[in-house]
């Protein structure tokens, strides 16, 4: 009873000092080091590296996969394995390197990179982690260079075995929803891609033709007043906005006039970043 007791403490003293007890739902893999050891066996405790084919060497068992497993069930594997050797095997299996967790950052919108997955990770910590800057020194591979860039956060997706299983970062990261944060797993590959066009255009017959900043739900009547709003000249009812729709050209007409004069809310539509909004001039 003292035996197992004192056998069951040391488990428990074991695992809280491993590498991050995360360790208790980390899935192995390889390249990763491992200790195994068998309680009151000493010729059997070793310190291994899970090889490129997902196995490790016992002494005794010979090979065993490990690859694939979290450390209590490959301790449960091996405690089976071990019973033609050992009275009521006891075994610990500790996870002192972790080199196979990683997350693959790529797409343009932020700095390209390998991130070190060691501990458990939602999406929404990784992009605080990534934000407008490099990686840090903790990732293997090399960010890109070049100026801070916009990511397009609407066109986002997460990646995992070929599959897209979380698309739309904006809510959570722009917008603060933490309703929509998502766990990060080893290999996940997380795609951002740049904002190609940040501005909306104003030009024509408005007293101060300019770019504009794009903001989220931004209408074509404030962009037209942060140009100076509409000159003498200009046929209101003949506003046009241009918008790049994939391979397709769209030209919506904005009845300007009636949106001043009449109240019509429906003319007042929602733009787009890269919109160009046009106003016609006329003499009359």
């Amino acid at each position: 009873m003292k035996h197992n007791l004192l056998a069951y403490l040391l488990i428990v003293l074991v695992t809280a000092v491993s590498v991050p007890a995360l360790a208790g739902d980390y899935v192995i893999g390889e390249g990763d080091g491992l200790d195994v050891s068998v309680w009151g066996v000493k010729d059997l405790n070793v310190s291994v590296k899970v090889r490129p084919d997902g196995k490790i060497t016992i002494p005794g068992l010979g090979d065993v996969k490990a690859s694939g497993f979290v450390p209590k069930d490959l301790q449960v594997d091996i405690a089976k394995r071990l019973k033609e050797l050992v009275k009521n095997p006891i075994v610990t299996v500790t996870v002192k390197e972790i080199t196979n967790s990683k997350v693959y950052i790529f797409g343009g919108g932020v700095p390209s990179g390998i991130f070190d997955l060691n501990r458990r990770t939602t999406l929404l910590q990784l992009l605080c982690m990534i934000g407008h800057n490099p990686p840090p020194a903790s990732t293997t591979g090399t960010a890109a260079s070049g100026p801070p860039r916009a990511a397009d956060y609407r066109k986002a997706y997460v990646l995992r075995n070929g599959k897209r299983v979380k698309e739309d970062f904006y809510k959570l990261y722009v917008t603060g929803d933490t309703n929509d944060d998502f766990m990060i797993e080893s290999n996940d590959s997380i795609f951002i891609p740049p904002l190609v066009d940040r501005n909306v255009y104003v030009l024509g017959a408005v007293n101060a033709p300019k770019a504009i900043e794009y903001r989220d739900g931004m209408t074509v009547m404030e962009a037209i007043l942060e140009s100076g709003g509409f000159t003498k000249f200009a046929k209101q009812n003949d506003t046009v906005i241009h918008r790049k729709d994939g391979s397709r050209d769209l030209m919506l007409e904005v009845r300007a006039k009636d949106l001043v004069n009449d109240g019509d809310l429906g003319q007042n539509l929602k733009l787009k970043a890269g919109d160009y909004i046009i106003v016609k001039e006329g003499m009359f």
